[in-house]
Formats: structure tokens, sequence, C-alpha cells
């Protein structure tokens, strides 16, 4: 079977024809050069209004690079000519193959932007003998296209988060839909700043925004803010992560203030080393951090009262006291002494 065989069932040109097909070499690199001719009865077209006009010259021949064959890289070789056009003056004329002056078919292109989705531009480039700025470009067509195709109806959810770009603390604002049907990258937006998010509610439009039910994000202020401003009709679910963290570093900062006052007080310090046992999952507790079995213990904390650590009685003689260790109670983990004061007797 020839190559002009399988070009012709895989990528037919109209109002062109394959001609030579020869091997050849270019930058020391094998390469397969396929001509192309216009067919004797083809009218030209202007590239610039797609009207038909007649022929002003011929151009060098050019160089169109197409999908590799075995490995091989696979160009079209092909004299572009102008067109007399009444509308825009000499112009190029429009070829099936390829857009503007791009050296890549758009075949090619596509071809490269969905190898891009699985692997980095750099290994792309280089499993096909490509340069990364070819990668780029055909991802960019890629994207331009999606944008000019895509349908905005129907999002009822949508999800907002960001990333790092770039080096040091810069990032990018994502949006995305999160419905049933169809989850995918609405919007993407320099920074994570008020101004940002609301550059994409004014994309979106005030229809489509009405007809939002759920946005998840995370706890970022200029998010919250901007929600509750242009969306606040809608169920706002925050990031479980981000509560959660919110929730141990208070709980933290308890237990380090209670530990303070213990200690300005003259109470042996038992809330000392008990960071893990207030923040972590009973089950993920090591030995050490586990609670020592003991009687109840007795200091007024905000720890005490949240369940982490128990209290409440007091002795008509000498303040707060503890009783000694035994059955029925829990102390916390590193409490090595009773709770009351040192003075104590």
């Amino acid at each position: 079977m020839r190559v002009q065989t399988i070009l012709n069932r895989v990528q037919k040109q109209p109002g062109f024809v394959y001609g030579a097909v020869r091997l050849g070499q270019a930058r020391g690199t094998l390469v397969i050069e396929v001509e192309i001719r216009p067919r004797a009865n083809h009218r030209l077209t202007c590239a610039g209004c797609a009207q038909p006009g007649p022929g002003y010259d011929t151009l060098a021949p050019r160089r169109f690079e197409f999908v590799p064959l075995w490995g091989i890289p696979v160009f079209f070789l092909y004299a572009m000519r102008r067109v007399q056009c009444r509308t825009c003056g000499v112009r190029v004329e429009a070829v099936p193959w390829a857009a503007g002056k791009h050296h890549l078919t758009t075949t090619y292109a596509w071809f490269l932007a969905r190898w891009a989705k699985r692997l980095s531009w750099t290994e792309v480039a280089a499993a096909f003998r490509t340069t990364w700025e070819h990668v780029f470009r055909s991802v960019e067509m890629a994207v331009t296209w999606g944008q000019e195709h895509r349908d905005l109806t129907g999002i009822t959810a949508i999800g907002i988060d960001e990333i790092q770009w770039r080096r040091g603390h810069t990032y990018l604002t994502l949006v995305y839909q999160l419905d049933a049907g169809g989850k995918r990258l609405l919007w993407l937006g320099e920074h994570r700043t008020v101004k940002t998010l609301l550059r994409f509610f004014r994309w979106l439009g005030q229809e489509r925004r009405a007809a939002l039910r759920f946005i998840c994000s995370d706890m970022w202020k200029p998010y919250l803010r901007v929600v509750a401003k242009k969306a606040g009709h809608t169920l706002h679910i925050l990031d479980r992560f981000h509560i959660m963290s919110h929730m141990s570093k208070a709980i933290d900062e308890v237990r380090a203030k209670e530990a303070r006052d213990l200690k300005a007080h003259g109470y042996a310090p038992v809330l000392t080393h008990t960071r893990w046992l207030l923040l972590k999952r009973p089950e993920h507790l090591t030995e050490k951090q586990e609670p020592r079995p003991a009687s109840p213990s007795c200091c007024a904390t905000t720890c005490g009262r949240s369940g982490a650590t128990s209290c409440g009685k007091t002795s008509s003689s000498s303040g707060p006291t503890c009783p000694p260790p035994g059955p029925g109670g829990s102390w916390t983990a590193g409490a090595r002494a009773p709770c009351g004061p040192r003075s104590s007797p």
C-alpha cells in the first residue's frame, strides 16, 4: 500500500491531490516529504474573507508538518498561491490542511493537543520530534476552539479553588463546573483576590448566576466575601479540610493558653505534651499519647469543659485538689502529678 493511498483514506484534501512521496533528510533526521498540488478546476479562495478570486502569483514551496508515520516526521510540500481579492486585496489562498501562517497542519495540532493532556509539553515535543513552541500553539488552538464552542447552559454547581503558579506566592483562581452530568474547567484568572473572582461572576452573567444552586470553596476570605455578595442565594459548601484545620488550630490555641494559666497559678502542668491527644483520632494515638486510667481531673479549664479533660472538684480548705489515680476516670497524657497547687498538702 502506498503512502498516497493511506493519506487519501485518512486525510482527504478537497480541491487538492497528493503527488510524489519521497524520503529526505532534514537536520540529519530521516523525513517523509509529500508533495501537494491543486486540481486543475480548483478555484482559489481568499484566506481573509473566504471569497473566490483570480490568481495573482505563486510563492516558494512551504513545508507543513503532519502526523508522523512509523516515528518518521511527515511534511507536506506546497507552493502557496496568492489571490487578487476584491475585498482584501492581494492575499494568500486558503488551504484545507492549515490555517493562516501556521506551519503545523490542523490535524497534527489536534494530535499534539490531545497528547498534551496526558504528558508534559516537553515530553510531547520530545516524543514526536517537534518543538515545545509547536505543542504550545496546538494547545492554544484547542483552548480557543473550546472557548468558542462551549455551552454554558445548565450550570447549577461550581467549585472555586486556587493553585500556585510560578515561584513565590503567585496564584491562579480556577472555577470548575461540578454538575453530575458534566465536570470541566470553566474559567481561570490570575491571582486570588476579590477582583479576580468578581471578574468571573461578571463573565458568567446575571442570568447564569441566578441559576446556580451550589458553590463549593475553601475558607479563603476574598472568596467568601464575593460568594456572599454575588451568589448569596446558593448553598455555599465549605471544604471540610479547611474547617477541620481551623478547628484544630483553635483547640491548640485554647490548650496552650490554659497550660500557661495553670503554670502561672501554680498548678501542675497537666496539659503539657497533650497537643496530639486533643487533635488526633483515638485510633491513631501512640502508647505515650493514650489517656492513663485515673480519677477525673479537677481543673476548671476550657479544655476540660470541652471534654478533653474533666474538672469540677474543689476543697474548701486548700483550693482545687485532685484525688489520687484510681479506676473510673482518665488523666490526660503526660499528667504526672495531681492538678492542685504545688503548695497543697
